[in-house]
C-alpha cells in the first residue's frame, strides 16, 4: 500500500478535494463514446510508472490549499514520502537562477543588454565569428537566445571527480559536458541551453563575490522563506536524509541514490513541491503588484513576458491574456517534476517524482487537479477512433529511430502497441484514427506510417504539442 503523508489536518471540503485528485487522474485523451479510459488512482499508476514516490502543493487562491507526500522515498524501503522530503527539481533551477539575475539587475549590478563578458572575471565568453556580430548579454542568456550549445549539462554519480564550474565551462576533464561556446549568431534563434545558464551561474559569481548556493541562498531563498531548500551540490550529509532517492524506468534505485550536478544554475536545486509552490506564489503577487519581496512589479511582468519560442527569462509563458499562465518541467536522472501556475488567477500546483516514469505520471496528476480545480489548461481531449485494418497492422510492426531515441511497434491479437523507453516503457495502445494514422491516450500524439512506392512503410510521423517528428523505419 502506498504511504500518503500530510502536514496537518485538513478541513473535510480539502479532504474530499485531496480525494477526488488521488482517484481522478486523468489520460490525455477521451475517445469518444467510450467510458474507456476512466478515471484512474494515483497510487495504481505510480505502480504502473514504476514511481515509488510523489510529492504534490496545490495552489488556490494565491495560496498553499494542500500538500501530499505519497509512497516511499527509496524503493523497498518503509520512510514515507512527507511535505519536508527534498527532491531535485532539475530545470526548475532555472527560473530561481533568472530570479536572482534579474535582483541584481534590479540593483543596478548587472544589465540586461550589456556584454557579459564585462562583467565576467572567472571566465569569458571566447570571441568567434557569431559574437563578432552581436555580442552575447544577460537578456539573450535569460531567454535561451544567446546561440549557446550543449542543451543538457551533465550530472556526475557518486564518487566520480567533480569538475570546477569553469572546467565544465570549458569542456575540460572530469567535466562531461562539451565545452559552452556560442554556436548561433546571439538573439535571433532559440536554443534551450543548460549551457547558457552556466554561464549565468559564472557571471552571478564574479558579480557578487560568493559561491553559487551562498548568492542563491541570500538574493531568492532565504528572501521567501524556502527554508527547506538549498543549492548545494554534493547535498550536504547532514540533509542526506531527508532526500528521496532517485529511480530509473524499472523502479531500481540509481547507485549512490542521486546524481551530482556542479552547474547547478541549470539544475542542481533541492527543494519540495511546497518550497516552489510559495516561489511560483511570489511570482503571482509580485506580478500583481502585491509583493516585492524579491522583485519589482516592473521587473517580473518583464521575466514573464513571452519572446522567442514562447520562453521568457527562465519560464515558459503561454496561454491567452485571460489566462495567462508560467511553467517548468524537470528532468534530471531518478526525478521527474512540473511546475505550473497562472499569473492571475491565483492557481497552480507543484508535482514532484523520484522515478524516471514521472513524466507521463505528473501530466496525469495534473489533469485530476485541473478537472477539480476548473483550470481551463491540462483538460482532456476528445477523439474519434474508425474501424481499423489488422490485415495491415503487421506492415506498420518493427523499429524506427529518431534522434538516437528506439520506438517499437508491435502487434498483439488485433491491436498495435508503441514503446519508447524511457519515454514510454510500457507499450502503449495505438486507437486507429484513419488509413494510416492512429493516436495515443495516454499521451496527445498522432502518428502516421508513410509508405514508398512500392507500398513498403518506411517511416513513422509524430504529431505533438504542434511539433511535428519523423523516426525511420529500421527493422
Amino acid at each position: 500500500m502506498v504511504a500518503i503523508a500530510a502536514c496537518r489536518q485538513p478541513p473535510v471540503t480539502e479532504i474530499s478535494r485531496i480525494q477526488h485528485v488521488e482517484i481522478g487522474l486523468l489520460p490525455a485523451i477521451r475517445v469518444r463514446g467510450s467510458t474507456v479510459p476512466s478515471p484512474m488512482k494515483l497510487v495504481d499508476r505510480m505502480a504502473y510508472y514504476h514511481v515509488p514516490g510523489v510529492g504534490i502543493a496545490v495552489i488556490n487562491n494565491g495560496a498553499v490549499e494542500w500538500a501530499r507526500g505519497y509512497g516511499v522515498a527509496a524503493a523497498r524501503g518503509t520512510r514515507p514520502v512527507t511535505t519536508e522530503t527534498l527532491f531535485q527539481a532539475a530545470s526548475i533551477s532555472k527560473p530561481l537562477t533568472a530570479t536572482a539575475a534579474l535582483a541584481l539587475v534590479q540593483d543596478g549590478r548587472l544589465s540586461l543588454d550589456e556584454d557579459v563578458n564585462l562583467k565576467l572575471k572567472s571566465w569569458r565568453v571566447p570571441d568567434n565569428t557569431f559574437t563578432a556580430r552581436h555580442r552575447v548579454t544577460l537578456r539573450a542568456l535569460l531567454a535561451h537566445n544567446a546561440g549557446f550549445n550543449v542543451e543538457d549539462v551533465g550530472s556526475y554519480a557518486a564518487g566520480e571527480p567533480l569538475p570546477t564550474l569553469v572546467q565544465a565551462l570549458d569542456g575540460k576533464p572530469p567535466a562531461h559536458s562539451s565545452p559552452i561556446r556560442v554556436e548561433a549568431e546571439p538573439g535571433k534563434e532559440f536554443r534551450y541551453s543548460g549551457g547558457g545558464f552556466s554561464v549565468i551561474q559564472q557571471l552571478l559569481i564574479d558579480v557578487t563575490g560568493k559561491p553559487f548556493p551562498d548568492l542563491m541562498q541570500d538574493l531568492v531563498l532565504g528572501s521567501l522563506g524556502m527554508t527547506s531548500s538549498t543549492f548545494r551540490q554534493p547535498l550536504p550529509a547532514e540533509r542526506n536524509a531527508a532526500a528521496a532517492t532517485g529511480h530509473d524506468v524499472n523502479g531500481e534505485p540509481l547507485p549512490g541514490r542521486w546524481h551530482i550536478f556542479p552547474q547547478a544554475a541549470a539544475a542542481g536545486l533541492w527543494t519540495t513541491p511546497s518550497d516552489l509552490a510559495r516561489f511560483a506564489i511570489e511570482m503571482q503577487r509580485s506580478f500583481k503588484g502585491e509583493s516585492q519581496a524579491v522583485l519589482s512589479m516592473a521587473m517580473t511582468k518583464e521575466m514573464m513576458t513571452p519572446r522567442l519560442g514562447g520562453y521568457g527569462f527562465g519560464w515558459w509563458v503561454g496561454g491567452t491574456a485571460t489566462r495567462a499562465s508560467f511553467s517548468h518541467p524537470g528532468k534530471n536522472e531518478g526525478f521527474l517534476c512540473m511546475l505550473f501556475a497562472y499569473l492571475d488567477r491565483g492557481q497552480g500546483a507543484v508535482v514532484m517524482t523520484n522515478g524516471d516514469g514521472g513524466n507521463a505520471l505528473f501530466n496525469e496528476i495534473l489533469r485530476a487537479i485541473s478537472h477539480e480545480y476548473g483550470w481551463p489548461d491540462y483538460q482532456q481531449r476528445e477523439k474519434a477512433t474508425v474501424a481499423g485494418n489488422p490485415a495491415a497492422y503487421p506492415s506498420y510492426a518493427g523499429e524506427y529511430e529518431v534522434s538516437g531515441i528506439r520506438l517499437t511497434i508491435s502487434q498483439r491479437g488485433q491491436e498495435l502497441f508503441v514503446q519508447a523507453p524511457p519515454t514510454w516503457p510500457q507499450p502503449l495502445k495505438l486507437y486507429p484514427a484513419g488509413d494510416d494514422r492512429f493516436f495515443l491516450v495516454d499521451e496527445d500524439v498522432d502518428l502516421s506510417f508513410a509508405k514508398d512506392t512500392q507500398g513498403r512503410v518506411v517511416e513513422m510521423r509524430a504529431m505533438a504539442g504542434g511539433q511535428n517528428g519523423v523516426a525511420k523505419k529500421v527493422r
